[in-house]
């Protein structure tokens, strides 16, 4: 029987690996793509764009920083309206940019949030069939592809200065959620049909909270789920939500989502500390037995995620300067200002990584050794828009959204 029990394990979690990336070509079901990695394994992704290069421009109701779900002809967004007191999901048509549907899921008197952030940060996840979005004090929240709203979940108060980001994950039927805030904190996770808590498992947040979206990775023996947070970073069973293990951060917040390559996870913190990559798997505190490598990051703040791509990892602060590190030791490669301000997480395809900054330019960057710069393009969108929200790759195609509007760029 228990021979019994480990195959049927084994079969369900690779099932739970195959329904977690499925998807046609130019799908990007949830928050940094397929894989969360923020790779696209298209081969024709554009490199170069300017104003000549729209094909559709628009403006979206309300304001937020949700980056772009696609999956097929669909794209699915979520704003803020009037400073939080409205909170709506919608979807548009991915040819025309034509607004489709637009439903409010919530009313009411907005929590507190940090002005950099809102409170429509966090991106929507789809799994083909059901769109969820989540807004913190506004909810958690399920739909078909169509617009019908299935169920909503009210998820407590998320009380701080600070609002919510974390992305919800799909798997395999289960919608898993972070709830970071001040004071109370859990992961859960839902079923994706109905809404129905299938389990919930608290998390010890220090007083500031955190916002990191959760992972999905493959440690070789099992699937986890990887969060980072203030002070840690965790990994969960998928399927209970047992928490397997912590790794001891270097400084605070913790917002970045770790980014998998290579069989590590590469971890930023947020406040600045060390740049440090970890080993999957293993029991309780893994901070000495499975920490390949911490490198000293002498920067700013870090907001945005990791990028591997090939034998680099790259990272870029929040006040414009980029890094290159070898993927396997950690050596600090380059540092070079690539300018504005970086609160987008980047992607990478074809073998180059891109980075958005605040007003919407996106450098084009090959990793290597030394900084080689491939494209330095620009969006022609007024001096009001932020984007904060990361680009998303599809079909050849790049959707780059600001707080207020979506552009579509390509051939």
């Amino acid at each position: 029987m228990k021979t019994i029990r480990l195959l049927l394990l084994a079969s369900l979690m690779s099932v739970w690996q195959c329904q977690s990336t499925i998807g046609s070509e130019g799908d990007w079901p949830q928050w940094r793509g397929p894989t969360s990695d923020g790779h696209s394994q298209e081969t024709n992704v554009l490199v170069k764009w300017d104003e000549k290069s729209i094909i559709w421009k628009t403006p979206l109701p309300g304001s937020g920083q949700s980056s772009p779900v696609i999956f097929r002809d669909r794209i699915f967004l979520t704003s803020s309206l009037e400073a939080g007191n409205q909170r709506v999901v919608f979807g548009l048509d991915r040819k025309t940019g034509k607004l489709l549907w637009q439903e409010t899921v919530w009313t009411g008197t907005p929590e507190a949030t940090h002005k950099m952030n809102g409170w429509a940060t966090a991106t929507c996840a789809t799994d083909g069939k059901h769109v969820v979005a989540f807004f913190g004090k506004g909810g958690i929240h399920g739909f078909d592809l169509d617009g019908k709203k299935l169920w909503s979940k009210d998820l407590g108060k998320f009380d701080g200065p600070w609002g919510t980001a974390a992305s919800p994950l799909i798997v395999d039927g289960l919608v898993i959620q972070n709830c970071d805030a001040v004071g109370e904190a859990s992961l859960l996770a839902l079923e994706t049909a109905s809404g129905k808590v299938v389990w919930q498992t608290p998390r010890n947040i220090p007083p500031r909270g955190g916002w990191s979206s959760p992972v999905l990775v493959n440690s070789g023996s099992r699937h986890e789920v990887v969060v980072n947070g203030e002070e840690f970073v965790t990994g969960y069973d998928p399927l209970s939500g047992k928490k397997l293990w912590t790794c001891k951060a270097f400084n605070g917040r913790g917002e970045p989502t770790v980014t998998l390559g290579h069989g590590l996870l590469y971890v930023v913190n947020g406040k600045p500390g060390d740049f440090y990559a970890l080993r999957p798997g293993g029991e309780g505190d893994v901070t000495q037995s499975h920490m390949a490598w911490h490198t000293p990051r002498k920067s700013g703040r870090d907001q945005s995620s990791p990028i591997v791509v090939g034998d680099y990892v790259l990272v870029v602060s929040m006040d414009g300067f980029g890094f290159c590190y070898d993927a396997l030791s950690g050596k600090e490669l380059w540092k070079e200002r690539l300018g504005g301000n970086h609160t987008s997480s980047p992607i990478a395809a074809g073998g180059l990584a891109y980075f958005q900054d605040e007003s919407g330019k996106t450098t084009v960057v090959k990793p290597g050794p030394k900084l080689e710069i491939m494209a330095e393009n620009t969006v022609p969108a007024s001096a009001k828009e932020v984007f904060r929200a990361s680009l998303t790759p599809s079909l050849g195609q790049i959707f780059s959204r600001s707080d207020t509007t979506l552009y579509c760029f390509g051939k």
